[in-house]
């Protein structure tokens, strides 16, 4: 017996039988093509490029009715990595200039694509490489002539859980009957892990090479909760995890009854809960877990994996989806927080990693939008234009100085001038609000709270630009603390300014779904909570439980320690309040 730990995405627990997926293609042939056959190998590649485009179009038209509401996209979000001009069309021009073979052409092309997204600073677009390199991988195999059958079996009583180095969400929806995953690759913001969690079947992700210690029908426990696969179990340890098993059934049973159920503290303080979400699909997740509305709709998708920028239209399209997705309970879209490390086309190697010696502080975010105004405007044009199907919030991310509030109103304010020409009608009144992200924004709240409509705590880059600790640095991560007396002084800073200027504010990080932080945050002051849509039903059962009146007496006493070790003696002691 033996345990490996990595990331739990949640789902519960379960026992069952380990079934091994083959590894990806590691072995890709290099050979030279001569003059002559050169239109034959590129039509080879072509032929392998339709073949997928094929097989994901054939996944997407049998999703069952009951499938994940993600599904579609993600199947999307792959169809347009096929699509990209710095793929197959380069690796076109590959072959015919440079005789290379298909196989060594399209997968430097992808290694290439996928190199790039490594540079980022944010989880989520840095997971997006693993998306190019799964849907390279579907085309090695069709060049290959391995086809795309997954090697499976129909269950019995005993459930499978999927062992894998790593496995696309095209792949994961061929596997009907999973009792749960075990990868090898992968964080939390992976597509592999938001159809998982989606899902709803227990998943760990980042576990390095499960893939290769554990055998077929091996008996395993994949606990999603904690993030440990235990392999080879004994008696007492099955034991032990059957009987949390029931207990997780029974807590999710009375979760679920909390769904309608207004979110208040016991002394009758109302407390809003708002889903994040990073495709327009996840709206009816979110609606469904009896979210207020989205607090964050991450708009990077749009632009990733893409040669050219999505035009007006097709943001408009996406966002009025997740607007209408929502049944009239409000969206907050962030406009494009992307890093200054890599162009947004892929095919221009002149913004190349190079290009930013410390990508974080870069012209990332609100830096890169008013450095590019037209793409800026585009974008605007189509959060205005959403707003026509439901109520729309806008938030403007990484904000630290004055004249980027001045600039990004003034360009709001002609963005919707130029609609009024074109339609010859007004645009609805759209909010516009302020990530506070870096400590030189949580310092200067009060000015913030004055110009803006309402703020939105991120507290993951928060605590990364505060303690100067990168999280994704394995040789510091564990330095990187959201409950540091810097943190919490900067956060309890802002909750107070948007108080004392009767202006909302919410915190929309991970700290949001932790409920380590629920009481610390209502007793700060906060009433607006953001998180992803399976921790919503957690923080509510929580925030039933206390006492706000009460709770804001005691933060104010651990507010005013500096010793990290005594802020964690006084999370403790909010637990009875």
């Amino acid at each position: 017996m033996f345990a490996l730990h990595g990331t739990g995405i949640g789902g519960g627990i379960v026992v069952g039988r380990a079934v091994v997926l083959e590894s990806r293609l590691i072995d890709v042939p290099r050979y030279r093509v001569e003059f002559a056959m050169r239109l034959a190998e590129t039509s080879r590649l072509a032929r392998a490029v339709e073949t997928v485009r094929a097989e994901l179009r054939a996944i997407a038209e049998h999703l069952p009715a009951d499938a994940p509401s993600e599904a579609q996209a993600l199947l999307q979000v792959h169809a347009m990595i096929l699509d990209d001009p710095s793929l197959a069309p380069q690796a076109t021009v590959a072959i015919e200039s440079h005789g290379q073979n298909a196989e060594w052409a399209f997968a430097s092309q992808a290694e290439h694509l996928a190199a790039q997204f490594e540079q980022f600073e944010d989880p989520y677009l840095r997971e997006r490489g693993r998306d190019v390199t799964q849907v390279a991988d579907r085309v090695l195999k069709a060049l290959s002539g391995s086809g795309r059958a997954l090697r499976t079996r129909v269950p019995g009583e005993v459930p499978l859980i999927f062992v894998a180095h790593d496995v696309s969400p095209a792949d994961m929806l061929q596997l009907k009957h999973a009792g749960g995953f075990a990868i090898d690759l992968g964080g939390t913001a992976s597509h592999t892990a938001i159809l998982a969690r989606s899902m709803n079947v227990p998943a760990v992700v980042g576990l390095g090479h499960a893939s290769q210690m554990v055998r077929d029908d091996d008996w395993l426990v994949l606990d999603g909760e904690s993030g440990v696969l235990v392999v080879a179990p004994d008696e007492s340890v099955l034991d032990e995890y059957r009987h949390r098993m029931a207990l997780g059934l029974l807590e999710r049973k009375q979760l679920s009854r909390l769904v309608n159920v207004p979110s208040a503290t016991i002394d009758g303080v109302p407390i809003e809960l708002h889903a994040n979400i990073e495709l327009p699909a996840e709206a009816e997740q979110a609606r469904e877990a009896g979210a207020a509305g989205v607090g964050l709709f991450r708009t990077e998708f749009l632009f990733m994996n893409r040669a050219e920028l999505p035009g007006e239209d097709e943001q408009f399209e996406a966002y009025r989806a997740a607007v209408l997705g929502m049944r009239g309970r409000p969206v907050t879209i962030r406009t494009l927080d992307i890093g200054a490390d890599k162009s947004l086309d892929s095919s221009d190697d002149t913004q190349g990693p190079a290009a930013a010696p410390n990508p974080a502080l870069g012209r990332r975010a609100i830096r890169y939008s008013l450095a590019e105004p037209d793409v800026f405007l585009e974008q605007l044009r189509a959060i205005l234009r959403a707003a026509e199907h439901g109520p729309v919030r806008l938030l403007i991310p990484m904000l630290a100085h004055g004249h980027e509030v001045d600039q990004s109103l003034r360009l709001i304010a002609q963005a919707r001038a130029q609609l009024v020409d074109r339609l010859g009608r007004d645009m609805p009144p759209v909010p516009v609000g302020g990530m506070i992200e870096v400590p030189a924004a949580a310092l200067t709240a009060p000015f913030f709270a004055r110009r803006l409509d309402f703020l939105s705590i991120g507290t993951n880059d928060l605590v990364q630009y505060t303690l100067a600790i990168d999280r994704a640095d394995h040789a510091v991560a564990s330095l990187y603390d959201p409950f540091h007396p810097a943190v919490l002084q900067l956060v309890a800073q802002t909750i107070r300014a948007g108080e004392r200027a009767g202006k909302p504010v919410a915190v929309c990080g991970e700290m949001a779904g932790d409920l380590e932080a629920t009481r610390l945050l209502i007793g700060m002051g906060l009433r607006s909570f953001s998180m992803h849509p399976a921790s919503l039903l957690r923080v509510k059962r929580e925030i039933l439980r206390c006492d706000a009146g009460r709770l804001r007496a005691r933060v104010a006493r651990l507010l005013a320690a500096d010793d990290p070790v005594k802020v964690r003696s006084g999370l403790e002691r909010l637990r009875d309040a």
